[in-house]
């Protein structure tokens, strides 16, 4: 799972995910994309599921990348607790995603199997995606 080995603080406000994405709107590295529609938080679990879904459908053929890394995390009190007393304990880590956001990218395999690979990854996350292709870089000489 991934987790980060350390942070500021122990604990995060929530915060307000309203505005679209700022950084990776585009296809970097690879060929194809998951792009984001929706504002959502992507656990660690989510994000794991998703990668399993593509390399099992490319079958050890491609070069994934996971462009995003939950490093917020999310507190939950334990259950039958009564109000107050404090903040709960971390639970779990989250990635906030906002509209226009490149989740995940794909290369070395053909289109067909990159987009139907991508849509599969799409189902494990609780975002509306779709599936971007890289745009031609113009080089002048």
């Amino acid at each position: 799972m991934l987790l980060p080995k350390k942070t500021k603080f122990r604990k995060y406000q929530r915060g307000r995910r309203r505005g679209y994405a700022r950084g990776q709107t585009t296809v970097q590295s690879g060929d194809f994309g998951l792009k984001s529609l929706d504002a959502a938080w992507v656990t660690n679990r989510q994000i794991e599921a998703a990668r399993i879904a593509m390399t099992r459908k490319i079958r050890r053929g491609g070069k994934v990348w996971i462009n995003v890394f939950p490093d917020k995390p999310v507190t939950q009190k334990p259950a039958e607790t009564r109000m107050g007393s404090g903040k709960g304990s971390p639970e779990h880590w989250v990635c906030v995603i906002k509209p226009g956001r490149v989740m995940f990218e794909l290369s070395g395999v053909e289109e067909s199997l990159a987009k139907e690979a991508l849509r599969l990854a799409g189902q494990k996350l609780p975002v509306r995606t779709k599936v971007v292709k890289r745009e031609a870089e113009l080089f002048e000489s």
